[in-house]
């Protein structure tokens, strides 16, 4: 496979994300919800927020991976970080979730100075329980019925990673 690039979400970038959450696995898997219009996306993400960072995966010129890393706006909560991650259905297993993670981890750590950053994530999808636990996620608990999918609720493991102390 060609190089991955990881680099900051543009308003460009809306068509392409509107496909990758248009995926059929994106949306099993995320909290999207299917027959989306691209001008939602483009409401959704055209707009730069001071506390979400987002880095979209870039191959051959085409973005295949999207994450965002929202700042917990509580007083008390401003060193937290909670983070959601999608990859197109045609990249998935090539190695592109590992380098958003990456990115995602260098940013949180080295640049925003966060303490924690969590997650949810369906307890099926073990291929993206197995790729949050390989940086560093444990599973904290589990939400029992949180979410529908495809008319069934479906349990989610609550993962988070504490900041390691240099």
């Amino acid at each position: 496979m060609s190089e991955i690039k990881i680099r900051a979400t543009e308003p460009t970038d809306v068509d392409a994300l509107h496909e990758i959450f248009s995926c059929p696995g994106v949306t099993a898997n995320t909290l999207q919800l299917p027959w989306r219009s691209t001008e939602f996306t483009r409401e959704r993400f055209g707009q730069a927020r001071p506390d979400s960072y987002g880095l979209v995966a870039v191959v051959d010129g085409r973005v295949v991976g999207n994450l965002g890393l929202h700042i917990v706006q509580t007083a008390r909560r401003r060193d937290v970080g909670a983070l959601g991650m999608s990859v197109h259905d045609a990249f998935q297993n090539r190695g592109i979730g590992s380098a958003l993670m990456a990115a995602m981890v260098e940013l949180a750590d080295n640049w925003l100075g966060l303490r924690r950053i969590e997650l949810e994530v369906w307890t099926d999808n073990h291929p993206a329980i197995h790729l949050y636990e390989k940086f560093g996620f444990v599973i904290e608990g589990t939400g029992r019925q949180f979410a529908r999918r495809a008319g069934t609720l479906v349990d989610a493991y609550y993962m988070g990673r504490l900041r390691a102390e240099s």
